[in-house]
């Protein structure tokens, strides 16, 4: 006991009779007395003040705090009550403790459910809390359990002088050991809490793998990734290699909509002016096609056997890629043959050097 509650219990004993157990009655009482006036408060005072709140999670911590606290001080009163008791030295600690390990109880069973309550709040507003989203909050949840379950088994060991070396060793020794059995299922769980807080991207964005695979995320769990791809095919990554792979998110940036880069050759000794006007021409007569930015034509290169455009133009998004470049091509083929553009095709000439061979017959 402290030099500053052995003074306050002297105080108040000044003002009790002299018989212990009708102290350790009065003090009761008095606790019970005092537990009415916070939970008076706690009604009248906190609950119109959360009430005057758009958000209803202060109203929900209020009322959640309102047993605890009124336990509490019952708690705190019985505690001092057996102080005036007179019993002997081992029977107080053990009954102090009891009350002790009853306060832990108490608020052990408090907390878990106000990290809900919070860790809730926070995963309806997902933009201010990334990492806290409805697919994570089972995780953050169970783990604010585990928190307050294992500063409540310390506490108890705290107030009953028990050496937890041993245990804490063992503890160890199963943490070990786990943690090598699951390192792949924790790998793709840390990955997962980490692709959600950095969000690289997010349900309903088309990305593409550094292996290949396209597609539109629609689920991000805690352990992989699930992509649709354009063939209505489902491929589930786990966490853990999206992590580690480059991932081009095609949806990204400032804006949804894409842009197509369409190579065009023509033949030499075509018209350049004339082939810009027709490409611009099938892009602009094109419903895919967004009208801003505008289209471009732009004179790439002299190629082997062509000369080498590009059409560049936008789609309001990726999902349609396919299609409007199908629509391009079919646009630009019937453009050029209307206009007499002629689309070239590789060709070789073989020559043979050489006397001619005795019987060889001319090939026809």
């Amino acid at each position: 006991m402290t030099r500053t509650t052995q003074e306050a219990l002297e105080w108040i004993s000044a003002y009790l009779p002299e018989n212990q157990i009708a102290q350790a009655a009065i003090i009761v009482v008095f606790a019970l007395v005092m537990s009415r006036v916070v939970s008076w408060l706690i009604g009248a005072t906190f609950k119109k003040l959360a009430g005057k709140t758009k958000s209803d999670v202060d109203d929900r911590v209020v009322e959640l705090m309102h047993g605890p606290m009124v336990k509490t001080v019952v708690l705190a009163g019985l505690g001092l009550a057996t102080t005036r008791l007179g019993l002997d030295k081992a029977a107080e600690s053990i009954t102090i403790k009891i009350i002790f390990s009853l306060g832990v109880v108490v608020w052990t069973v408090f907390l878990p459910r106000l990290c809900s309550i919070l860790l809730g709040a926070a995963s309806a507003t997902a933009d201010s809390f990334k990492a806290v989203q409805p697919t994570t909050l089972p995780l953050f949840n169970n783990l604010g359990k585990v928190v307050v379950f294992a500063l409540a088994v310390f506490a108890v060991i705290a107030i009953w002088d028990v050496d937890a070396t041993g245990w804490l060793a063992s503890a160890g020794i199963v943490g070990l050991a786990v943690g090598f059995a699951a390192q792949d299922t924790l790998s793709n769980l840390f990955a997962g809490v980490f692709i959600i807080a950095d969000a690289p991207y997010k349900v309903g964005d088309f990305i593409v793998l550094d292996s290949g695979e396209r597609g539109q995320v629609t689920h991000i769990g805690l352990r992989s990734t699930r992509l649709l791809t354009r063939d209505d095919i489902e491929i589930s990554v786990p966490n853990a290699v999206m992590g580690q792979a480059k991932i081009t998110n095609e949806t990204g940036g400032p804006h949804t909509r894409r842009r197509l880069r369409v190579p065009v050759g023509v033949a030499y000794g075509s018209d350049i002016e004339k082939v810009r006007r027709l490409l611009l021409k099938a892009a602009n007569e094109e419903e895919l096609i967004s009208d801003s930015p505008i289209p471009r034509v732009r004179f790439r290169a002299f190629g082997p056997s062509s000369l080498d455009f590009e059409l560049l133009c936008w789609i309001p998004e990726p999902l349609i890629k396919g299609q409007a470049i199908d629509a391009l091509l079919c646009g630009i083929d019937r453009e050029f043959r209307e206009n007499q553009v002629e689309i070239p095709f590789p060709q070789q000439d073989i020559n043979f050097k050489g006397p001619p061979i005795q019987g060889a017959q001319p090939i026809s």
